[in-house]
């Protein structure tokens, strides 16, 4: 059985004229600073409520981050979900919750036929233990499906091995709803529904500077000015000094990817499932693409580098979670850098008057990023303060130098740990299963020779 064709696009996006740099004086209700998912999602929610909408971007439409993600699309934050709980408590962390699986909604309603055509759309998601956590898989369950009113099914070691022949995983919590797209196309999608609606997009077009003050906010780039009612932060740690403090908040995390030269038939040897897997250390994420490739993300960095440097990384990452494979090719190579919190969760809200942010949706990306638009649209123009539910993550300065240096050490050491921790369950299994034989060979010899066996204790 093969995967479904979903051919996937990356690299240099193809010009748009009418997405130049701004050049002349602008006045709008509704600026927005980036134009990544987030930004291009606000910005198409607000058009829709009637506002008139420009967005700045300093490069190009999908530069970054937004434009080069797997395209996995689940419920959930990046902060678990217990910790989550923690820190509002059971009743907000449900709300928030169902925000983010509103978001994921929002996402396929958009990757319709009708709106967003060629997405290569495909179900399923599943998370895979690298421990023996069999206790802990049936709590989760419990709470996702009775609390969180999510559907999810539990899959036991085998049923995981039959799909993924490796024995580097165990259990798994399995998402019949989750979904992946091709998000480069999604984002363009987003883009090209945005002008749609009557968002105008400049590229090319940093901004220089911001006076919050009033009720209409000033905006300067290199060689325009620009008024607003509303002006929306919606970028990650690119923003530099206009909004530096904002971008202080956030850690840079570099995620690099790459794409496999065709596998043919040993790929369906070896991965059956079609959806997208990820690893419950947030080290392995992949998922088949064009039948008989594979996509396969990284391990994080705090550092930046050349995508193509770590091809070789990624190739032996995947000789080494599926030994069948052998040596794999990587034909095509991509990344870029995530805003990732402190705490965790996006920062959603209103700084001041007027003056919104939205960033720091680290992995997952796009409910989060449609979220986004739709709380911070409809904050703006139809009294819906449910952005509010964010407001216990407030801005938490991410330590700078030092920060990415501690964050990077700690991200190590804890592959290290889950790497590990892996390597002694799969002992574990090992012995007891050698354990099994034994005793199996010693009560086979014992009634051969017409005994019992030694009695229990």
């Amino acid at each position: 059985m093969t995967a479904p064709s979903a051919s996937v696009t990356f690299g240099p996006e193809v010009a748009d004229a009418d997405r130049a740099r701004l050049t002349f004086s602008l006045d709008v209700d509704v600026c927005v600073v980036g134009a990544g998912l987030a930004g291009l999602s606000i910005a198409l929610e607000a058009a829709r409520l009637g506002a008139s909408v420009a967005v700045l971007e300093g490069r190009h439409v999908g530069w970054n981050a937004s434009g080069n993600q797997l395209g996995t699309v689940m419920p959930g934050f990046g902060l678990p979900l217990a910790d989550l709980i923690a820190r509002v408590g059971l009743e907000d962390a449900r709300e928030l919750w169902a925000l983010s699986k509103q978001g994921a909604e929002y996402v396929r309603t958009q990757a319709s036929d009708d709106l967003i055509p060629g997405l290569g759309l495909s179900e399923g998601a599943l998370e895979v233990s690298n421990v023996d956590v069999g206790d802990r898989l049936i709590a989760r369950l419990q709470m996702l499906g009775e609390d969180f009113d999510t559907e999810v099914d539990g899959w036991q070691i085998d049923r995981v091995r039959d799909v993924l022949k490796t024995k580097r995983y165990f259990h798994g919590v399995h998402y019949p709803k989750a979904f992946q797209i091709d998000g480069r196309k999604y984002l363009l999608g987003l883009a090209a529904l945005a002008k749609q609606a009557g968002v105008r997009i400049f590229e090319d077009t940093p901004v220089v500077s911001i006076d919050a003050g009033g009720i209409r906010k000033r905006i300067v780039t290199p060689s325009a000015r620009m008024r607003a009612t509303h002006i929306v932060l919606a970028g990650n740690i690119h923003l530099g000094a206009p909004a530096q403090k904002l971008s202080d908040t956030l850690l840079p995390v570099w995620r690099y990817a790459g794409i496999t030269e065709p596998l043919g038939e040993r790929l369906a040897e070896a991965v059956t499932f079609q959806g997208s897997v990820s690893d419950s250390d947030g080290v392995d994420h992949f998922r088949i693409v064009d039948g008989d490739r594979l996509m396969w993300s990284s391990p994080e960095t705090t550092w930046a580098g050349q995508p193509e440097r770590y091809a070789g990384a990624i190739a032996r990452r995947i000789r080494t979670v599926f030994p069948a494979l052998g040596r794999v090719a990587i034909a095509e190579t991509f990344g870029g850098a995530l805003g990732q919190t402190v705490h965790g969760m996006p920062q959603i809200g209103q700084l001041r008057q007027g003056l919104w942010v939205a960033s720091g949706f680290s992995h997952r990306g796009l409910n989060t990023t449609a979220m986004a638009g739709q709380l911070i649209a409809r904050g703006m123009y139809a009294y819906d303060d449910r952005f509010k539910l964010f407001a216990p993550f407030e801005l938490v300065w991410a330590g700078g130098t030092i920060g990415r240096a501690v964050g990077y050490a700690v991200g190590l050491w804890e592959r290290q740990g889950s790497a590990l921790a892996g390597t002694l369950a799969r002992y574990r299994e090992r012995a007891g299963a050698r354990e099994r034989i034994r005793e199996a060979r010693l009560a086979e010899a014992n009634l051969r020779a017409g005994t019992r066996g030694p009695r229990p204790g």
